[in-house]
């Protein structure tokens, strides 16, 4: 079944809404056993929202579109799917008397608007709408079927997961479960290179590369009559790939790297103390993102200033005015610093030129040194940064707790 979804608004054209509906839509059809050809947006315009509908009508065989259900002027999908159809508005009385009760429990004044949230295309049927008045439609003719929800996000994925999906499994016997697997330390163009032949005959399941965050993707989608068998059609290409990728992948189920590294200190009863200087933090706030992480997280110590080092980490003077607090001399005394200050099993530091200046020729902005001590010793690493401020404090904590990560999973 060729399935196309429509979200409609001009906030979602003009870039003032982020269209989150989109996506929560295509990945519960998805998962339901649909495949998703194509995504549009289009704005509150009668005439193009007609346009579009009627392209879906042609080339799709289920429609979900996502908006324009509200009472007001500019809420016109029922009007466009009624004109695109040939199946004109009629009042719904169970509608209206449903929607009266709603304003006079709630003792509000229902406005002559409202009524207009009554009206369905002939032949359609209501889908229910638990948290608000605008009611879903349900069109299905000889070679289509329109389904429109609410664009107010918590009333269309009620809708969706309460009424939607259950009415569509009659249409699969199939389910779709998709695994993503987190590579680290690897570009995406190396990555497809080195799994070329297996993307290229892929069949089912399926594999596509993803552009992640510093770091890359690859989604593994299988579709199987049962979750047991799209689990074992799963393993098995997740084997292949670690057959010629394993030492970069961090995850096999789409975590962030700090949560597989949490997770790893928790299991292996180790406790973390952190000093930051170019990640401002950045580093102790993706840790603690995580729920439960008092656990293994001792504190951090943001030590921006050479002062700060010296009187909060112990690092010493000559040490600063030797090699500089951009250095692997001085992180690695930052990580035993706050080590010790935390009264931690492991020290993690680092230090860097975020840019945009700060740089010279010795020691260019994108600069980092890292640092990881345990109770017997201390390892530093070194990068060059290419990009903006932003991206540089990220990709220094990507680091830091890749380093972190590596070394846990060798304990």
């Amino acid at each position: 079944m060729i399935v196309e979804i429509i979200s409609i608004g001009t906030e979602l054209i003009l870039g003032d809404l982020i269209d989150t509906n989109a996506a929560y839509i295509a990945q519960k059809i998805t998962a339901s056993g649909f495949n998703i050809h194509y995504m549009t947006t289009v704005g509150d315009n009668r005439d193009r929202m007609v346009d579009t509908l009627a392209r879906a009508i042609k080339r799709s065989e289920l429609i979900i579109t996502t908006g324009g259900l509200g009472p007001t002027d500019d809420d016109l999908t029922r009007e466009a799917i009624a004109e695109s159809t040939g199946c004109p508005l009629q009042e719904e009385s169970e509608l209206l008397q449903h929607l009266v009760n709603y304003f006079k429990q709630r003792n509000y004044q229902m406005t002559a608007n409202n009524r207009k949230q009554v009206l369905l295309p002939e032949g359609a049927r209501i889908i229910k709408n638990q948290l608000g008045t605008a009611p879903g439609i349900l069109l299905e003719k000889k070679d289509y079927t329109i389904i429109a929800m609410p664009g107010v996000p918590g009333e269309m994925q009620a809708m969706l997961t309460t009424e939607v999906i259950p009415y569509l499994k009659k249409y699969s016997k199939d389910l779709i479960k998709s695994r993503v697997l987190k590579f680290f330390m690897i570009g995406e163009s190396t990555l497809e290179t080195q799994l070329k032949d297996i993307l290229e005959r892929q069949t089912n399941p399926t594999m596509a590369l993803l552009a992640g965050r510093g770091e890359v993707k690859l989604r593994i989608t299988a579709k199987a009559s049962s979750a047991q068998k799209a689990d074992l059609l799963l393993d098995r290409a997740e084997e292949t790939i670690r057959e010629r990728t394993a030492q970069y992948i961090y995850s096999n189920n789409d975590q962030d790297l700090a949560e597989v590294v949490g997770q790893l200190l928790e299991k292996k009863g180790l406790t973390l103390a952190l000093a930051e200087s170019c990640t401002g933090g950045l580093l102790g706030n993706r840790i603690t993102d995580i729920p439960g992480s008092s656990a293994y997280f001792s504190g951090g110590l943001v030590t921006y200033s050479n002062q700060s080092k010296i009187e909060q980490l112990g690092v010493q003077v000559l040490t600063l005015e030797k090699h500089g607090a951009v250095s692997r001399e001085s992180v690695a005394e930052m990580a035993e610093g706050v080590r010790n200050k935390m009264s931690s099993d492991l020290g993690l530091s680092v230090s860097g030129i975020a840019g945009p200046g700060g740089g010279n020729a010795e020691k260019p902005v994108g600069l980092i040194f890292i640092a990881l001590a345990d109770r017997e010793k201390t390892v530093t690493y070194r990068h060059k940064l290419h990009r903006d401020r932003i991206w540089n404090k990220w990709m220094s904590s990507q680091y830091a707790l890749y380093y972190l990560y590596q070394y846990l999973t060798k304990i």
